[in-house]
């Protein structure tokens, strides 16, 4: 596998689907998507049949916590092991460039392998690769039993550079007509489409990683934003999938300190974790709000009034409005202080203004009371949702409280991260539910399999 050091990557050998399997069927949404819908995974079940599909070798989060777990992850690694078998996968070394049809944009990536040498998600990290948002521990060990024994991983992470010029992907664009198309199809459940093609061209392929490994050289990224001498680098930015990443990062750091054979435990295939890398200037890249629903609220336990109890005297105000459409542009229009969020309950929609807030960003803000109100068992738990219409549904439901949030601008995620470290956990997504990255393409990642 070839490797870049200066730009964190290598370029991968990847397992596609073989020419003869239904992709409409095989390719399936990240398993964070509708965790409070298990409808939208029963259909997708529905769907796939017994069809080969990348559905029997993930686990959708909306079962997490519900029995079967332990048989569910043994029959993701027998589906894995089974699919390998039967030759139901096809090997494509390279990078991939992908084109993703959601909406009225074209979304742009390519496919590669990191380094997790070069990554650190813990805060106040310096390294090449960073968390944009808070790591939550307890999400790790659920995940790291999924992946600790698996024979391949499906990634459903997306990481960003911050490539105004459009020097990385812009060659690739341009000369698409010239790639191996390797897949071309609608994904299910209306979600868009979906092509891939193989930068099999050596000097093409030679043009993307030398545009990566300037855009991490050290004066221009310290110029691009106005940073003092010896301040690090950072080149990559998680956007999606960091628990996922995390969780990979983990288990790399395990094999290393198990094995006696340094030299060896370098070359392991759990050095690398798949990845799409993607634009932040890409239009197609949107920054959507992650809205919250709280569920299961304590009897006698009045989550506003506790709220506004918890801060200075007058600083929460709470109002009730008349829509959907009325709140959303209370929220959506805001600039600076009072920070507001919306509101989402039973008896209709509100508004919260926050007069003096601790931080930068709404979401921080409201975050920040969740945590201590989940904490002090004031609810059953929290969820966090994509998209307006999921979170009105939900939050209206008898016992829940739905919080609508604004979105951040993107242009502002690279210098934040430096200045200020990681942001608050679940602060932004890119794009709506049904535009997140599908599982497509596969890796093995273990040793014993390769052989």
């Amino acid at each position: 596998m070839e490797s870049c050091t200066r730009a964190a990557l290598s370029v991968p050998t990847v397992l596609l689907p073989a020419e003869n399997i239904d992709l409409a069927r095989w390719a399936v949404i990240a398993c964070d998507q509708f965790t409070s819908e298990p409808e939208y995974w029963e259909q997708v079940s529905r769907f796939v049949g017994d069809s080969p599909s990348t559905l029997n070798m993930i686990f959708p989060e909306v079962f997490l916590g519900q029995a079967g777990e332990e048989a569910r992850i043994t029959a993701i690694r027998e589906a894995m092991r089974s699919y390998l078998a039967q030759g139901v996968f096809r090997e494509v070394e390279g990078l991939i460039y992908v084109e993703r049809q959601a909406g009225r944009f074209k979304r742009r990536g390519l496919l590669a392998c990191l380094d997790l040498e070069a990554y650190d998600y813990t805060p106040g990290s310096t390294s090449l690769i960073r968390a944009s948002e808070g790591t939550i521990l307890e999400r790790l060990p659920p995940r790291i039993k999924i992946r600790e024994g698996a024979p391949l991983e499906l990634p459903h992470i997306m990481v960003l550079f911050d490539d105004p010029e459009d020097s990385v992907l812009g060659p690739l664009t341009a000369r698409r007509k010239d790639l191996e198309k390797l897949y071309d199809f609608e994904l299910m459940m209306n979600s868009g489409r979906l092509e891939g093609f193989r930068v099999g061209n050596r000097s093409l392929e030679k043009s993307v990683i030398p545009a990566l490994e300037n855009l991490a050289a050290e004066d221009r990224f310290r110029a691009r934003y106005g940073l003092p001498a010896e301040t690090p680098v950072l080149l990559f930015a998680m956007g999606d999938g960091n628990h996922s990443l995390a969780t990979a990062k983990a288990i790399w750091e395990k094999a290393k300190s198990l094995s006696p054979d340094n030299i060896r435990t370098e070359s392991s295939p759990l050095r690398y974790a798949l990845a799409e890398l993607v634009n932040l200037h890409d239009p197609a890249m949107v920054f959507e709000p992650i809205h919250r629903v709280v569920f299961g609220l304590g009897p006698g336990r009045g989550l506003m009034e506790e709220w506004a109890d918890s801060r200075p005297s007058g600083d929460v105000f709470f109002r009730r409005l008349s829509s959907l459409e009325e709140m959303k542009g209370l929220v959506n229009g805001q600039n600076g202080r009072p920070h507001k969020i919306g509101l989402i309950r039973e008896e209709g929609f509100g508004l919260a203004e926050i007069g003096k807030p601790d931080f930068n960003l709404p979401v921080g803000t409201l975050q920040a009371f969740l945590d201590l109100f989940l904490k002090d068992r004031g609810a059953r738990g929290v969820d966090y949702v994509h998209g307006d219409e999921s979170l009105a549904e939900l939050g209206r439901r008898p016992g829940n409280l739905g919080f609508y949030l604004p979105a951040m601008a993107k242009h502002d995620l690279f210098r934040t991260i430096i200045l200020d470290g990681v942001l608050p956990r679940k602060t932004f997504s890119m794009g709506e539910a049904r535009e997140k990255r599908f599982y497509m393409e596969a890796r093995r990642i273990s040793e014993q399999e390769e052989a």
